[in-house]
């Protein structure tokens, strides 16, 4: 019964006419982003944080999340019709999604890829209605030294994950760490790392940082490298799967949902990786492997249902113990403490509301998209015609404007400018955006966890391994360090492709 009224509770929330325009533009936005190759939800999110600050918290982020979930579900459209991934979690849809449209199939394969997405999605948020509660309320059993050694292992897991160098991935995390740390001390209010400057005393802004680092750094890279577009010309019919195509993806689509919600709750997982695994699941468990590659069903339903259940599935560390699993969700939780809220265990009893309309928002928005999806496939295909040289300038633009409108102080948009020229720089030279941005996220909470665990243990550094919790995450956070140094690992970590700065 209790569930029942959070649930009503939720309803009562979202159904506002606020908060529903709010997801119904999230998702729109999200749709567009993932149609529209070369901007991808990171940058779109870091985009539009600014506008999001303006309204109740419970708006701003049920837009936030909107344009994340809704960015996985447009993303297939691109990757379908054209052969270029509208955001990275959907580069396995290329491989048989556009065989399909090849073939004339196009109308099946979108099909297939919105309802499996819808599906997992469902599938996911119901999920996190029944896990969310338990979690947190074991969740607050944990110590400060417990939330410092989970925030330890989060960092770890995300640069053990990471594309290339493991050494990068680490350098990144510590320069997030110190670039969060810049400003007045928590405790004793001292500056630090501030040179006399006052802007800098209150620290850099989370909104410069990620325009910079995503938006502005992702417009000059894809600048060195125009997207050719083959846009598929076959009309677009009989979007809804026949027979045969259920009977073929009802396996697939089951499996991916299942492996996506569980490798999108782990720090570091995501999308990309759930929707890789489920195709390499399908394609070793199909008796016809060849098929693969050539316009095999299974190789859309499955990613597609893996990347959206990943995408649910990441809330729930978020949420319920206010650890974010990907630098998407660490945005999210840039949003929340900017509108002074603190997602872990104690907003499901401090906020009920703004927690459950949240939930509640995220199967409105699954919903919205299947009919955005469906009825208005052929709107999204033309807006794949937008140039580039209209598209980019226009987002400079909109970053300058946002970035400004936020803080009313042009030493932000310096500081975007900076970080932009920072990220075009790390993606030529192999550092990866993520590690930083989490680590700018989370290093004030880190150092905050840290000395009230040494105040509270009067110094004794002994709390970090005498408490069981605390002791199997360092445990963990130390293994992952070791393992590159193991040949067979090593291998095994280079085949991985995280992508959340796509």
């Amino acid at each position: 019964m209790e569930s029942l009224a959070n649930v009503a509770l939720g309803f009562e929330a979202a159904l506002q006419p606020v908060n529903l325009l709010a997801c119904f533009v999230g998702v729109f936005i999200g749709t567009l982003v993932g149609v529209l190759p070369g901007i991808g939800p990171v940058s779109a999110m870091s985009l539009l944080l600014p506008i999001t600050l303006t309204g109740s918290p419970a708006t701003g982020i049920i837009m936030m999340a909107g344009i994340y979930y809704g960015s996985m579900y447009g993303g297939s459209t691109t990757s379908i019709l054209v052969n270029i991934p509208g955001e990275a979690a959907s580069v396995v849809t290329c491989l048989d999604g556009h065989q399909m449209a090849k073939q004339g199939r196009a109308g099946p394969a979108l099909g297939i890829a919105a309802l499996g997405s819808f599906v997992a999605g469902t599938f996911a948020l119901v999920a996190l209605m029944l896990v969310a509660p338990t979690l947190a309320g074991w969740a607050v059993a944990f110590g400060p030294a417990d939330y410092f050694s989970l925030m330890v292992l989060a960092l770890t897991v995300l640069t053990f994950l990471t594309q290339g160098s493991m050494p990068k991935a680490l350098l990144m995390a510590g320069v997030g760490a110190v670039l969060g740390l810049i400003g007045l001390d928590s405790i004793t209010a001292q500056p630090r790392l501030t040179f006399d400057r006052l802007e800098l005393y209150d620290g850099i802004g989370l909104v410069p940082v990620v325009m910079g680092l995503f938006g502005i750094a992702e417009i000059l890279h894809n600048l060195e490298r125009p997207l050719a577009r083959d846009i598929v010309q076959a009309r677009l019919t009989q979007l809804w799967p026949g027979r045969a195509d259920w009977k073929a993806s009802a396996g697939p689509m089951a499996r991916g949902t299942l492996l996506g919600f569980f490798l999108g709750i782990l720090p570091g997982g995501g999308a990309v990786i759930a929707s890789f695994a489920s195709y390499a699941l399908e394609k070793r468990l199909s008796p016809h492997p060849e098929r693969f590659g050539r316009g095999a069903i299974e190789g859309v339903a499955g990613p597609e249902a893996a990347n959206n259940a990943a995408a649910g599935g990441a809330f729930i560390p978020l949420m319920t113990l206010g650890i974010p699993p990907n630098v998407v969700m660490a945005l999210l939780l840039g949003a929340f403490v900017i509108h002074g809220l603190q997602p872990g265990p104690l907003l499901m009893t401090q906020n009920p509301a703004l927690f459950w309309a949240i939930i509640v928002s995220m199967y409105l928005g699954n919903i919205m998209l299947l009919v955005l999806n469906l009825p208005l496939v052929g709107l999204w295909a033309q807006l794949l015609r937008v140039p580039y040289n209209v598209l980019f300038p226009l987002i400079v633009l909109l970053s300058i404007v946002g970035v400004y409108c936020s803080s009313n102080n042009v030493f932000d948009v310096y500081v975007m400018i900076g970080f932009g020229i920072l990220g075009y720089l790390m993606r030529k030279t192999g550092y990866e955006p993520a590690p930083l941005v989490l680590a700018f996220v989370l290093g004030p909470l880190l150092e905050n966890n840290l000395r009230k665990a040494l105040i509270l243990s009067q110094g004794d550094l002994s709390t970090f391994v005498s408490r069981p919790i605390s002791a199997v995450c360092l445990a963990f956070a130390a293994l992952l360090l070791i393992a590159p140094l193991l040949p067979s690992l090593r291998r095994k970590r280079d085949a991985v492709a995280l992508d959340e700065s796509a």
